[in-house]
C-alpha cells in the first residue's frame, strides 16, 4: 500500500505490506507524521487513492460502500461531537445513522465511565471525557473491526486502566482492533503485535514480548544494601553460586530481568524517538 497526498512527490506511506488477524490488538507506533494517521484513514476509506491492493473484511477497500461503516467503529483522537447537545443525545444521533439498533446509549456511556454525564452537554466535558465519548460511539453500534487514535490521550490514570481492560474486553469478545500511538506503555500493555512505523515505511513488527527478549540482556539485576546493585546472566541462574549467595546474605531490595522496553527496542531500530 502506498499513499502520497494531492500535490506533493513524496508518498505520506510507501510499500507498507502488512496482515492483521481477526480478533488481534495490532498497534501502529511512530512518531507524529510517522504515517500512522494517514494508514489509518486509507483503511477506514477516507483517502481512496492509495496504490497496491487493501483488504478488509475480504473485500478491496475500493469496492466497499456506505455498508462498510457498518461493520467498522473509529473513535479519533481529536473528539468531534455535538456540544450543545448531551452525551445521551449525541449517542442517540449518530446511533440513528445506522441500518441496525445500536446498543441502549446508557449502557455505552456505562461501559467507558460516563454514566453519571449522560444529560450534560458535552461542551462541559474535559478533553479526557470527550475523548471517552469518542470511544463510546465507536463501540455503539458493535462493530467486529476497531479503529483507535490515542485511545488514552488526555486520560487521568485510573480512566487509563479502564479504558485499556475495555480495549482488551473488545478483543475477548472476537472484535479486531487496529490501534495507532506514540505511547509505548500502552502499547506494550495492550497489544499483541506492534508495528514500527517512520517516514511513511514499516521497519519491524513483532510481539512486544518477542522484541523484548530479542533486544533485552540475558540476564538479571539485584539490588541490596545501600544502593548497591549486581548483574548475574539467566542462563543456569538458580546455580550461579554468587547469585544465591547474595540472596543469603544481603538484604535484597529488587530483582529485575534486564528487558529491553519498547521505547528503548523503537530507537535502536529506527533511529529516532517518539516524541
Amino acid at each position: 500500500m502506498t499513499y502520497t497526498y494531492p500535490r506533493t512527490a513524496a508518498p505520506a506511506i510507501a510499500n507498507l505490506n502488512f496482515a492483521i488477524a481477526p480478533g488481534e490488538i495490532f498497534g501502529f507506533l511512530g512518531p507524529s507524521g510517522a504515517g500512522k494517521s494517514t494508514t489509518q484513514n486509507v483503511l477506514i476509506g477516507l483517502r481512496k487513492g492509495y496504490h497496491g491492493s487493501v483488504k478488509v473484511i475480504g473485500r478491496e477497500m475500493k469496492t466497499w460502500g456506505a455498508d462498510y461503516y457498518e461493520r467498522i467503529g473509529v473513535s479519533f483522537e481529536l473528539p468531534n461531537h455535538f456540544l450543545k447537545l448531551t452525551a445521551l443525545e449525541n449517542l442517540r444521533y449518530f446511533g440513528a445513522l445506522y441500518h441496525s439498533p445500536p446498543r441502549d446509549p446508557r449502557a455505552v456511556l456505562e461501559l467507558v465511565g460516563l454514566s453519571a454525564n449522560a444529560d450534560t452537554p458535552v461542551a462541559q466535558f474535559s478533553k479526557g471525557m470527550q475523548g471517552r465519548l469518542n470511544l463510546a460511539r465507536a463501540l455503539a453500534h458493535e462493530p467486529e473491526l476497531l479503529f483507535l487514535d490515542e485511545p488514552t490521550s488526555g486520560l487521568d490514570p485510573t480512566n487509563v486502566q479502564q479504558i485499556r481492560a475495555l480495549i482488551r474486553a473488545q478483543r475477548d469478545a472476537g472484535r479486531t482492533v487496529v490501534l495507532t500511538t506514540h505511547n509505548m506503555a500502552v502499547a506494550e500493555d495492550l497489544c499483541d503485535r506492534v508495528a514500527f512505523i517512520v517516514d511513511g515505511q514499516l521497519r519491524l513488527i513483532d510481539t512486544p514480548r518477542a522484541l523484548r527478549l530479542r533486544y533485552g540482556e540475558p540476564s538479571v539485576r539485584v539490588e541490596y544494601g545501600q544502593g548497591q546493585a549486581q548483574s548475574f546472566p539467566l542462563a543456569d541462574l538458580g546455580k550461579n553460586q554468587g547469585f544465591l549467595q547474595l540472596l543469603c546474605e544481603r538484604p535484597i531490595q529488587t530483582i529485575h530481568s534486564q528487558e529491553a522496553t519498547l521505547d528503548e527496542i523503537f530507537i535502536r531500530v529506527t533511529g529516532r524517538r517518539l516524541a
